[in-house]
C-alpha cells in the first residue's frame, strides 16, 4: 500500500516526514487552502527528497501555469481537485503523473469517471464537501463496491489512527494507496510526527 502525506510546508517539518518514508508527499498549490504552501515553497520542495514523488495539489488552475510549477520545482505528479477535463488531464500527463480527486458521497455517479480512464494515473476519493479535501470527515467506504474500473485509487478523507486497521481491511482489487493529511497534525501544513510514526507502522505491518 502507497503512503501519501498532503499539505504539506514547512521545511523542517518535511524533513522529520520524509524520514518515515513516504512514497509521494503533497504540496497544496491552492491559494484558499489553509495548507497552501505559499511563500514556503522552494525551500519546503528541497526537503523532499528522492525517490519521494512530489506532487502538486491545484484547483481548478490554468495549464499554462501548472506546467510552468512543474518545471520550476521539480514535480513528479499533479493532484487535480477542481472540475478538470479529460483533456487537461490528458495535456498534463504528458508532463508529469495525474492524480485526478473527485468527492465521494452516498449518490456518487461512478460514470462520471469513464471519460478519465486512459489519461490519468491515479483516482483520488475523498469526502464531498463544499471544501477541496482537507475535511477531516469519512465517506461510506462501500460506495466503493460499486467502482469497477481498473484505474488505481487512493483513498482519502478523514484518515485517522483510529480507522487505519478498517483501511487496511479493504479489499478492493483496485485499492493503491491512502492520503494523510488533517488527522495527523497539529496545526494547518504540520504534521504530527509521532502520529504519523505509528500509522505508518500500522499500515506497513
Amino acid at each position: 500500500m502507497k503512503i501519501k502525506v498532503c499539505g504539506m510546508r514547512d521545511p523542517a517539518n518535511i524533513r522529520k516526514v520524509a524520514a518515515l518514508h513516504p512514497d509521494l508527499l503533497g504540496f497544496i498549490f491552492y491559494s484558499r487552502s489553509p495548507r497552501y504552501v505559499g511563500e514556503w515553497i522552494q525551500e519546503a520542495l528541497s526537503a523532499a527528497h528522492e525517490p519521494i514523488i512530489k506532487t502538486g495539489v491545484f484547483v481548478n488552475e490554468d495549464i499554462d501555469t501548472i506546467d510552468q510549477l512543474i518545471d520550476a520545482h521539480g514535480l513528479d505528479a499533479v493532484q487535480l481537485h477542481g472540475a478538470e477535463s479529460p483533456e487537461v488531464c490528458a495535456a498534463l500527463r504528458d508532463r508529469a503523473k495525474v492524480i485526478k480527486a473527485f468527492g465521494v458521497n452516498e449518490q456518487f455517479d461512478m460514470q462520471v469517471l469513464k471519460p478519465y480512464v486512459g489519461v490519468v494515473d491515479h483516482f483520488l476519493f475523498d469526502t464531498k464537501t463544499e471544501a477541496h479535501g482537507g475535511s477531516g470527515v469519512t465517506f461510506d467506504w462501500r460506495v466503493l463496491d460499486s467502482y469497477q474500473l481498473e484505474v488505481p485509487f487512493f483513498l482519502s478523507g478523514g484518515l485517522s489512527l483510529e480507522n487505519l486497521e478498517s483501511v487496511k481491511n479493504l479489499q478492493h482489487p483496485a485499492f493503491y494507496g491512502v492520503d494523510l493529511n488533517s488527522r495527523f497534525e497539529t496545526g494547518p501544513g504540520i504534521k504530527d510526527i509521532d502520529r504519523l510514526r505509528k500509522a505508518f507502522e500500522i499500515l506497513r505491518a
